[in-house]
């Protein structure tokens, strides 16, 4: 059976976005949002807030999950904490 590697807090990363160590949690500084959308700071990608690779984050922190997990590739999953207004 293929499994997506587990988050820190216990959640497991959806295949779909992780292949074993493409995902994991990033600080609340390593993502800014602007009007385009969620920029990932390190590469300064920008993810527009309507695209599928956005997805609520179960534990309310922020997970980037990029290609073969290296911090100058592209996005391929982008877990952020649920907005609460």
């Amino acid at each position: 059976m293929v499994r997506a590697h587990d988050a820190p807090s216990g959640w497991s990363y959806p295949f779909s976005c992780c292949s074993n160590l493409d995902c994991r949690p990033v600080a609340t500084k390593a993502i800014s949002e602007k009007p385009q959308g969620y920029v990932i700071n390190i590469t300064g990608e920008v993810v527009p807030y309507a695209d599928k690779r956005i997805r609520v984050s179960p534990d309310g922190e922020f997970h980037w999950c990029s290609v073969a997990g290296k911090d100058s590739s592209r996005t391929l999953c982008l877990f952020v904490p649920p907005h609460s207004y």
